[in-house]
């Protein structure tokens, strides 16, 4: 046999081994993904979609319709996979049964493809959450370590930024808190796409940064920290009543970075809910009623987690415990100095190449919490 790309010199790879081994995968994820339930589902929603009367609750009508295709997405591609898997199991058979092995690098190829397939289909069934399939609405705070720690703080917005665009979300900066000198005080971001809050749910903790600080006259090492926390966005949070009695509301102008689109009047907004001490920001919208009911969205899914924590009376139980954003308490490090490493506390996954995860590049940290939090049971 012909090595694959990803074999060691001398090493045959057992094509046969390798597509029985795919296919049992690919079983499995049909089970725990329910693929019987879901074309089943698929019916009664075809019905539902097909009434006359469909939008006449238009809300209604728009659950139903995003449900029929989120499930006719999921059918189509497990039976995608289990076709294409299919072709390449008969091909296989074909040049053993013919002697013919003029295709199999293109065996080989059809086995690493659907190899990569699989392994992002088994992510899925690491997301069993009531609220992982949602939006999600991250926030960044500057801790313990100045400007360095403000500086840092900009520099994870743009890597949770640069990490959406790579993974095809749509994302929008609602709130962003200049530092005194340089960098972020804070900043709120929405995330949109399937599956953002359980994927963003993996990075909520402190995270410090070691490096040689350019705002340091003696360019000295500092470590800094920022800490991120994240909540689902739900678009419809009618069960969570906000008494605007209950609320403070102070109207500034918009600053930072923004473009023609910040506006040169007082049409940022902050809401305090007093009973509760939350606050939230808005400054990134057009007018000053649409950073309102932003920021009002915002506060209304804050306001839903502190109600689902208190429900299951735990308070830890969905946001985790509220760490000093400062030594002993970070869930990874990011070291630029005197070495260059990246290292997740959690689950001990590392990586050299620390420009790439400051840029975007992410999702194996998110994945190996993911795997660590379903270990535990978590």
């Amino acid at each position: 046999m012909a090595r694959g790309d990803g074999a060691g010199a001398g090493e045959q790879r057992d094509l046969r081994a390798e597509l029985e081994g795919l296919r049992a995968r690919l079983d499995e994820a049909e089970r725990y993904l329910g693929l019987e339930s879901l074309r089943a589902r698929r019916t009664e929603l075809e019905k539902q979609v097909s009434r006359a009367d469909l939008w006449d609750d238009p809300e209604q009508a728009r659950l139903v319709t995003s449900e029929f295709s989120r499930v006719g997405d999921d059918i189509g591609l497990l039976e995608g996979l289990g076709a294409r898997l299919t072709d390449a199991e008969g091909l296989y058979e074909l040049m053993v049964d013919e002697g013919d092995d003029t295709v199999e690098g293109a065996i080989l190829a059809d086995v690493d493809q659907l190899g990569r397939e699989v392994n992002q289909l088994e992510l899925l069934s690491l997301f069993a959450g009531e609220y992982d399939e949602r939006d999600a609405i991250g926030e960044l705070h500057a801790g313990q370590g100045g400007t360095d720690a403000q500086d840092w703080c900009e520099m994870m917005l743009r890597m949770y930024l640069r990490w959406a665009e790579r993974r095809g979300f749509d994302v929008e900066v609602d709130e962003t808190t200049p530092g005194q000198e340089a960098g972020l005080l804070s900043a709120t971001f929405i995330v949109k796409g399937r599956f953002a809050y359980g994927l963003l749910s993996a990075e909520r903790g402190v995270h410090r940064l070691v490096r040689m600080s350019p705002f340091d006259a003696a360019h000295r090492r500092q470590t800094s920290f920022a800490s991120v926390d994240v909540v689902p966005f739900l678009e419809d949070v009618g069960d969570v009543g906000i008494d605007e009695k209950d609320l403070r509301i102070d109207t500034y102008r918009s600053s930072g970075a923004g473009g023609q689109h910040v506006n040169k009047t007082d049409s940022a907004v902050r809401l305090t809910h007093l009973p509760t001490g939350i606050v939230v920001s808005c400054q990134n919208q057009r007018s000053q009623h649409q950073n309102k009911a932003r920021a009002m969205q915002i506060l209304a899914a804050k306001l839903a987690e502190v109600q689902r924590e208190e429900r299951r009376a735990e308070l830890e139980s969905i946001s985790g415990p509220k760490a000093e954003v400062a030594w002993g308490n970070q869930i990874r490090s990011y070291v630029m100095a005197p070495y260059q490493l990246v290292k997740d506390l959690r689950t001990d996954l590392e990586t050299g190449n620390v420009d790439a995860v400051l840029d975007g590049d992410i999702e194996a940290f998110m994945e190996a919490e993911l795997h660590r939090r379903r270990a535990a049971g978590n």
